[in-house]
C-alpha cells in the first residue's frame, strides 16, 4: 500500500524537485503540495495523508503553529519536518508541537525517506541531531511549548532584521520590498522566519517587541 504524503514548503521550484526525487520511492505518493501553512492545513484535513513534510518558517501560519493544527485535527497524521534550522530550540520545539521526525534540509534525500517511513513506523527521528539534544523513540509527549523568544535578536541575518525594523514601523509588504529592492513575497518570507526564530505570532507582538529592544528592556 502506498505511503500518502503531503508536501508544504513556500518555494516553489523547492516543492517540485523533492516530489520528483520522493517519488522515486515505489511506495511513496504525493497527493497534494502546500505553499503555505494554513494550505498545509487545510490540504490536510482534506486529503488525510500517511504524512505532511513542511518546513517551519513558511508565512500565512508558521510551522509549529501548522503542526498543532494538523495534529489537532486528525492526530494519526504523521508530520516530519524538513527545515534549515538546526538550533537545539527548533528541534526541541517541533517535537513539542508534535512534529514525528526532524530532517535538515542539508542532509540526503535518503535521510528524509528514512525520516518518512520510521514516523509512519510509528518511530521518533531525527536526522542528525545536535549534540545537547537526543531524542529516543519515546511518544510521550513533551511540555507545553514555551511562550519565550526561540533564539536571541544576534540570531537573526541582516535582512530579516532590516525586515524586523520596517515592519515594526508601519510599512507594507511592498513598501518594504521597495526599500530592500527585494519582492513582497520574499519580504513575507524573510518575516516569517524571524517571527519564527524570536517565537512572536502577530504583527502587534512584532511591534512591542521592537519597542522593547529600543527601550533597553530586552
Amino acid at each position: 500500500m502506498a505511503i500518502t504524503i503531503l508536501l508544504a514548503d513556500d518555494h516553489k521550484i523547492f516543492r517540485e524537485s523533492l516530489r520528483i526525487l520522493l517519488e522515486r520511492s515505489a511506495d511513496f505518493e504525493i497527493v497534494d503540495e502546500a505553499a503555505d501553512g494554513r494550505q498545509a492545513v487545510s490540504l490536510a484535513e482534506h486529503w488525510r495523508p500517511d504524512v505532511v513534510v513542511l518546513d517551519l518558517a513558511m508565512p500565512g501560519l508558521n510551522g509549529l503553529d501548522a503542526i498543532r493544527h494538523i495534529k489537532e485535527r486528525n492526530p494519526l497524521v504523521r508530520v516530519v519536518v524538513l527545515s534549515a534550522h538546526e538550533e537545539e530550540d527548533f528541534v526541541a520545539r517541533a517535537f513539542q508541537f508534535g512534529a514525528d521526525a526532524y530532517v535538515f534540509k542539508e542532509q540526503s534525500v535518503a535521510d528524509l525517506v528514512k525520516a518518512v517511513r520510521s514516523a509512519v513506523a510509528g518511530e521518533r527521528y531525527v536526522s542528525r541531531p545536535p549534540a545537547a539534544t537526543r531524542m529516543g523513540d519515546s511518544r510521550e509527549p513533551g511540555p507545553e511549548p514555551s511562550q519565550g523568544p526561540l533564539v536571541p535578536y544576534d540570531a537573526l541575518t541582516l535582512r530579516e532584521r532590516q525586515v524586523l525594523s520596517l515592519t515594526a514601523q508601519g510599512l507594507t509588504n511592498a513598501e518594504i520590498g521597495e526599500q530592500l529592492n527585494i519582492s513582497a513575497r520574499t519580504v513575507e518570507t524573510h518575516r516569517a522566519h524571524l517571527m519564527l526564530k524570536l517565537g512572536l505570532k502577530t504583527r502587534v507582538e512584532l511591534t512591542r517587541y521592537v519597542q522593547a529592544r529600543q527601550s533597553g528592556e530586552i
